[in-house]
């Protein structure tokens, strides 16, 4: 058996994941020699898809293509800002293609982690580590998807496509030691604080929600947004369904029900009770990054929805309304600031 933390080139880890990891395979194997023997296999080719990665030529190195039309970063966001979602995948380099591959197999290589962890009896400490460095992984798989849903809107303003554009080379530049809060740090702070939460409902007014993400994120920036006075409805209804984890319509209905049954404050089995328990815009029962990911992928196909039919409700998730006013004030500071003299 390979003894746990022998293989030391781990230049895809950062110093936390690295201790983490090494810390969890070493108890692993203390107490499991074949769960450990397993898991240093699951090492191993993870560690191969990273050297792919980092091998790959970077598209930030311009070079003649052979229609003789150079190739470089700024004509790769051109042809983001220019790309449908339904063809994405035919318009992104080898690299961002296996860096997203990468990313799913350190996921699971961390959720594996956690599954051996969870049969031994490990420090609190190091599972609630291993636990943040997934968190962290996951909310970069869905920042990375929350950039490609702005570059493919066909609504976007091209300053704000641009932008978005420019985050995901980035992303997909530095796969291996980028993490969200790199680059999206206000996400990052609302997602973790999100994950921690499981809604109330109460008078779906969401002030016991609100004031606990308010405790919890160490960036404020997300929330006090949609506290602004000039924040459009639609917007609010978006943080609403990130605030409560349910679908516009849902809680539309719920409101209705309420109003009908002349109740003022329910809980989730209330509500459950109310509109139905079979309802599929149901939020995840488990709380965590992972269930905050499902939340925010239906939360993006149903604003599709309505955003194609017209019908009312918001037309993006709330990520998207607060990144796209983020990048259009990232745009116009950019263009009010004067080029620097040499």
């Amino acid at each position: 058996m390979r003894a746990a933390g022998s293989q030391r080139d781990w230049f895809f880890f950062d110093d936390e994941e690295r201790d983490v990891v090494e810390r969890a395979l070493s108890a692993i194997s203390a107490a499991v020699p074949s769960q450990g023997d397993v898991l240093e296999g699951v090492l191993s080719r993870l560690a191969t898809t990273a050297a792919l990665v980092r091998d790959i030529p970077s598209p930030s190195a311009s070079w003649s293509a052979l229609a003789g039309r150079p190739f470089s970063a700024e004509s790769l966001v051109e042809a983001l800002c220019h790309a449908s979602d339904y063809d994405l995948d035919l318009h992104i380099p080898t690299k961002a293609v296996l860096g997203q591959a990468y990313l799913i197999a350190k996921i699971n290589f961390f959720k594996a982690l956690r599954h051996s962890l969870a049969l031994l009896d490990a420090p609190a400490e190091l599972t609630e580590r291993l636990e943040l460095e997934i968190g962290q992984s996951i909310h970069t798989k869905l920042a990375e998807e929350l950039f490609i849903s702005i570059v493919t809107d066909a609504h976007a303003a091209p300053a704000v496509k641009a932008g978005a554009a420019r985050f995901l080379f980035d992303i997909w530049e530095d796969r291996l030691l980028v993490e969200v809060d790199d680059f999206a740090p206000a996400l990052e702070a609302a997602w973790q604080a999100r994950a921690k939460l499981r809604p109330l409902l109460g008078t779906l007014l969401g002030t016991q929600e609100v004031f606990r993400l308010f405790q919890e994120a160490y960036d404020h920036r997300f929330l006090e947004y949609f506290g602004d006075e000039h924040v459009e409805t639609e917007q609010l209804l978006a943080f609403e369904e990130f605030l409560f984890g349910l679908s516009h319509e849902v809680i539309t209905e719920l409101r209705v029900r309420m109003s009908t049954a002349g109740v003022s404050c329910v809980s989730l089995e209330d509500a459950r009770s109310l509109v139905g328990s079979a309802v599929a815009s149901w939020m995840p029962e488990a709380r965590g990054s992972q269930a905050l990911y499902t939340s925010y992928k239906k939360r993006y196909v149903e604003a599709a929805h309505r955003a194609r039919t017209g019908m009312p409700g918001p037309k993006k998730t709330a990520e998207e309304y607060v990144m796209i006013s983020f990048l259009r004030a990232e745009a116009g500071a950019s263009r009010s600031t004067p080029p620097s003299e040499e």
